[in-house]
């Protein structure tokens, strides 16, 4: 299953991101900033985060749990390799994520991400799985 496609959108970087669960929908957005930001085919899982965050609805915990995410490159120049949700529910997400230090020699970058928006910002279930929407300022 596909777990997240761009969408086009005016001076920014929309994107949807699917998944069969709750848990899914938040790991493969979480995901998907580091893939939009640089080739994560050569970063490798070597150290270990852990990540809580907080968010009074669905939407304002994945607005939330991405900005954590996006600090982790911009303000700590760190990649993520692999993440999972350990829990979600009543407003908070714990998760482990794995990467490393951006290294220009092997690492190559794509975007530049500035924020995540909560314009528009969406998180559903739907009939075939869990959708969400969000929308990048780059």
């Amino acid at each position: 299953m596909k777990t997240y496609k761009p969408i086009d959108h005016t001076a920014d970087l929309r994107i949807e991101v699917f998944g069969k669960d709750e848990k899914e929908i938040y790991q493969n957005a979480g995901m998907a900033v580091h893939d939009l930001i640089a080739d994560l085919r050569h970063v490798k899982p070597k150290e270990v985060r852990k990540v809580i965050v907080e968010g009074r609805d669905r939407e304002d915990l994945l607005v939330n749990f991405l900005r954590e995410i996006l600090y982790l490159y911009n303000g700590e120049h760190w990649l993520l390799k692999k993440l999972s949700i350990g829990k979600i529910g009543r407003g908070k997400i714990e998760a482990t994520l794995r990467g490393e230090a951006f290294d220009r020699s092997r690492h190559s970058l794509k975007h530049e991400i500035k924020a995540v928006t909560y314009h528009q910002a969406e998180v559903k279930e739907t009939p075939r799985g869990w959708k969400a929407r969000v929308i990048f300022d780059v």
